[in-house]
């Protein structure tokens, strides 16, 4: 493992003092799997792309566009070629998951890019998908994430529930997993045991004591998120992979954990937006309930924990995304998916 120093928050990637992206790699069972850091933000430990290697190599998340750099720096740095990797998967198209995957694409051109069939036609045509990303999040997009760039539709493929992603010597098992997002898939893999849970398990960062629910507007739904953590737990997985960030372990506590903490926080919101109406007020509650799940003594040399959780599972985003879920489910419009 190569461990680099955190940059500072909303910039590029790091450099080092040539000006080159820094790298930082994490190994795991054998180097069957090499999380890869994006450095999103300018921060580590935000999100991991999984490079899976074999015969037909696979990455499992690109990061956003902002920090592509670092992210093929990365796979530089342990050979991987232009010619060499077979497919990039996307658990989902929100950007700090397939931001870059345009940009990816271009520096790998023999490879398919995986993606739900939900959110497929976005990744072609992404300006519906840039411009939402600028109004959620503000000035950030143009310091954190960037535009994502179109992919051409013959190097997209579309999948669903049950669908297969070859790597040469095993195979991916696509489950179509809703509840963050509507255009969510996990993945898992049956000779491993392990389970690429995306956004849908939730994020558990440097400094956190518990795995925070990741539930962001527009189309989060409470009832197939948990549905989501019940189809991991039948799986039986023995590694769980976060995209924010790495490995939990036991698997199928942290499943458990994550279940238990996702209806707290929904009960938590509901009784305080039925108590005020009032977003703030719901934002404000959860950020006073849980802010035992963050430990900064934990991390005390390390001065961007606390920007790492806002960034990525902060109490107003998650505050919005459950508000509208309940506003939703109270006026009858909600689908079985969001």
């Amino acid at each position: 493992m190569t461990t680099t120093p955190a940059a500072e928050p909303g910039g590029h990637e790091p450099s080092d003092e040539q000006g080159q992206p820094q790298i930082r790699l994490d190994r795991h069972d054998d180097e069957q799997v090499i999380a890869v850091d994006t450095f999103t933000g300018g921060m580590s430990h935000v999100t991991a792309g999984f490079l899976l290697t074999g015969p037909r190599p696979a990455l499992v998340e690109t990061g956003p566009a902002l920090a592509v750099d670092a992210l093929l720096a990365g796979l530089a740095s342990i050979g991987m070629s232009g010619d060499e990797l077979a497919t990039i998967v996307l658990t989902h198209i929100h950007l700090d998951h397939a931001g870059g995957a345009g940009d990816v694409a271009a520096a790998f051109p023999n490879a398919e890019v995986v993606v739900c069939d939900v959110g497929a036609r976005h990744l072609h045509d992404p300006e519906r998908l840039n411009a939402s990303a600028r109004r959620v999040y503000g000035p950030l997009h143009d310091t954190v994430y960037g535009d994502c760039t179109p992919i051409p539709t013959e190097r997209i493929r579309a999948v669903g529930d049950g669908d297969v992603v070859d790597l040469g010597d095993r195979h991916l098992e696509v489950l179509y997993t809703p509840g963050h997002a509507k255009h969510h898939i996990g993945l898992f893999d049956p000779d491993t045991g392990a389970i690429y849970s995306g956004d849908s398990v939730g994020v558990k960062l440097p400094g956190m004591t518990a795995i925070r629910p990741a539930t962001p507007p527009a189309d989060f739904h409470l009832e197939a998120a948990l549905d989501s953590l019940e189809r991991y737990r039948e799986r039986d997985p023995a590694r769980l992979f976060l995209a924010h960030y790495g490995p939990v372990d036991p698997p199928l506590e942290a499943l458990d954990e994550a279940a238990e903490r996702l209806r707290l926080w929904a009960d938590t919101a509901e009784a305080a937006w039925y108590a005020s109406s009032e977003l703030d007020h719901v934002a404000e509650t959860l950020a006073a309930r849980f802010a035992d799940e963050y430990d900064p003594e934990a991390v005390a040399d390390d001065p961007y924990g606390r920007e790492r959780l806002e960034l990525l599972s902060g109490a107003a985003s998650n505050a919005a995304g459950l508000v509208r879920y309940f506003q939703r489910r109270d006026e009858g419009t909600l689908t079985d998916v969001g």
